[in-house]
């Protein structure tokens, strides 16, 4: 039995025509709670479901005050699912998890185990994962060691659902798209502590699954823009300059090749060529160190007009306390009149 008595679990699952699933889920989640010694919520997210999963998250809420029905008026998506039931959630710790019967609740206890040995978030490996070879499994392989290496965060399994988060790193975390799976990499730019626990995977016995081969590409676009905004989010200019810089070099050589030719009168029937190839990399050079300016002044904008700040504060000791609460995080437009 894990005893965290002070600490109050929200448990969040995003359902999408999942009526096949839920009532053995149901069962499942009770057993789960009843050997935890804490408060206990479930959040059902119905993300626009064309069958009979409304009805039944709607009525098992009205039945039992530990679980709470959210409906959305038609598909958003996992993300949006999850980030609801993380709006939602009054819990100190935020479980995800999917409601095809593939996680296992019983899971759920091991992880906090590993919250209470310091972590704030624990991530489910899906270490004997029970999905198709080629569709899923082998892509999957992939682009988590892609993730992975880009990311920063090592980690085997980020499409696993199954992830114990501390609720106060989830408030500085904001997800659109489809990025809940970089979840952990997020947390880690927040400054959290993470590590990863082998979970029971089960192979889905009703319902149809939502995902194949095709939404690997679409990781591939969120593993991008994770690495843009992760590495510049702040200085744009870094990644777009840097190109910039490197295209008006091979622009400049070029030129230079051509001018000398013609002044050594070598006669190379490609020399009009290179000289268009000079045009071509000098302008590419030019546009792209344009667009990392025009970058830098929409994220200055953003972070003025915001007040955003450009670090986070894990605990503050020795300060008193004003009335207003604690000084605020200094933004970025007093960083720049300190310098």
């Amino acid at each position: 039995m894990v005893s965290m008595p002070s600490m109050k679990l929200s448990v969040v699952v995003p359902c999408f025509n999942e009526s096949e699933c839920l009532p053995q889920l149901f069962v499942e989640l009770d057993r789960m709670a009843q050997g935890l010694d804490r408060d206990v919520e479930f959040i059902l997210v119905d993300d626009g479901s064309r069958d009979g999963t409304p009805e039944l998250i709607a009525a098992r809420a009205r039945v039992d005050p530990r679980y709470k029905a959210v409906l959305f008026r038609r598909n958003f998506g996992q993300t949006a699912a999850m980030v609801a039931g993380f709006d939602h959630a009054t819990g100190d710790v935020v479980v995800p998890l999917d409601a095809d019967l593939q996680n296992d609740p019983a899971d759920i206890p091991r992880l906090l185990v590993e919250l209470e040995r310091g972590y704030d978030v624990v991530s489910g490996w899906r270490k004997n994962r029970q999905d198709k070879l080629l569709s899923r499994r082998f892509p999957s392989v992939l682009a988590n060691r892609l993730i992975a290496r880009v990311g920063g965060v090592d980690l085997h399994d980020y499409g696993c659902t199954l992830k114990a988060y501390r609720k106060t790193i989830l408030d500085e975390i904001r997800l659109y798209g489809e990025m809940h799976r970089f979840i952990p990499i997020h947390a880690t730019w927040a400054g959290a502590r993470v590590t990863e626990l082998v979970v029971n995977h089960r192979p889905r016995t009703a319902g149809v699954s939502k995902y194949g081969i095709g939404r690997t590409f679409k990781v591939m676009l969120d593993m991008l823009t994770v690495k843009l905004l992760g590495s510049y989010a702040t200085k744009p200019i870094y990644f777009f300059g840097f190109y910039g810089i490197c295209l008006l070099a091979l622009g400049t050589v070029a030129a230079l090749g051509v001018v000398g030719i013609k002044v050594s009168g070598v006669q190379w029937r490609h020399t009009f060529s290179l000289g268009l190839l000079s045009a071509f990399l000098s302008a590419l050079g030019v546009q792209s160190t344009m667009m990392g300016l025009l970058a830098e002044l929409q994220v200055r904008t953003y972070h003025e007009s915001q007040r955003k700040p450009i670090y986070l504060v894990r605990e503050r000791i020795g300060f008193p306390l004003s009335p207003s609460g604690p000084p605020p995080e200094r933004s970025s437009s007093s960083t720049d009149a300190a310098r």
